[in-house]
Order: structure tokens, then C-alpha cells, then sequence
């Protein structure tokens, strides 16, 4: 099960708490809204091909992953987004449930450094309908993440 993957990854970390919701928080706007905060706050994990190895970028709900950075940052000559089947298989969640913690395959993991512009940033915990609010370095630590800087 998806949700108890991320409740056992974060379960060293007694600071950590995931949130669940009634309604869908599947959308960067639809989770902000439930939780009262900027759509920037919203922590998307998106899943990447660098040169077909698989990878996931971190970012603020109200980014958008700049494909040539990426390439840039990661060392690739070709980036493409992974599609919805690819994303499920690689981490084990269902697209606008994808955690950063609890991935079924460990791949890499990159924050955007916009992240860091919130003192607290809100993760998917692997379902359509939770959260979980982390710092950002805090978030960085505990996936071993390089931070980058991909987004516009």
C-alpha cells in the first residue's frame, strides 16, 4: 500500500506526520487549497528519463522543470517526462500521490532549489488525498537529494 510505504519511510522520524484529506489533493491547486497555503508550497514530484535512466525531480507546485537545465544538471544529453504507467512502475504510486519517500526503486532524487524559498513545503505521501509538510533541508536529508536549480 502506497500510503503505509511513505508512513514506514518516515517512521525514524517522529517530527514527520503525514496529513490525509477528505477530498483529492491529486493537483498542486487542489492541495494548496486544502491546506491553506501558496500553490508554491506544494512540494510536486515529478518522474524523469535522463538518457532512459529514471529520476525524480522535487519542485514548487508553481514551477516548471526546465528540461535543458535538467539535462544540464544531471549530465544528459536527452530528458523526457515518464508517463503515467512508467511513473506507477518506477515508484510504486499513482500519479498525484508520488512521494519522495517510500519509492518501491531507489532512483535518484533531486530538490529545486526553490524549494528552500518556504520554511515548510508539503510532499504527496503517496495517495491522491495526503500530505506531508517537511523542510525542505530536512526533506534533502532524509532522501540523500542533490539540490538544483531546473525551474523557471
Amino acid at each position: 500500500m502506497p500510503l503505509a510505504r511513505v508512513k514506514q519511510a518516515i517512521s525514524p522520524y517522529p517530527d514527520l506526520q503525514v496529513i490525509l484529506f477528505e477530498a483529492s489533493t491529486h493537483t498542486a491547486e487542489l492541495a494548496a487549497q486544502a491546506l491553506g497555503v501558496a500553490v508554491g508550497q506544494i512540494a510536486k514530484s515529478l518522474v524523469f528519463l535522463a538518457d532512459n535512466s529514471p529520476l525524480l525531480v522535487v519542485t514548487c507546485g508553481d514551477k516548471k522543470v526546465n528540461t535543458k537545465l535538467l539535462a544540464k544538471a544531471v549530465g544528459a544529453k536527452k530528458i523526457k517526462f515518464a508517463d503515467a504507467a512508467l511513473v506507477a512502475t518506477l515508484t510504486g504510486f499513482p500519479p498525484g500521490g508520488v512521494s519522495p519517500l517510500g519509492l518501491d526503486q531507489a532512483i535518484p532524487v533531486y530538490l529545486d532549489a526553490s524549494l528552500y524559498d518556504y520554511d515548510v513545503v508539503y510532499a504527496a505521501a503517496g495517495t491522491a488525498n495526503s500530505a506531508l509538510p517537511v523542510i525542505p533541508e530536512r526533506l534533502r536529508e532524509i532522501t540523500a537529494a542533490q539540490v538544483i536549480n531546473v525551474c523557471q
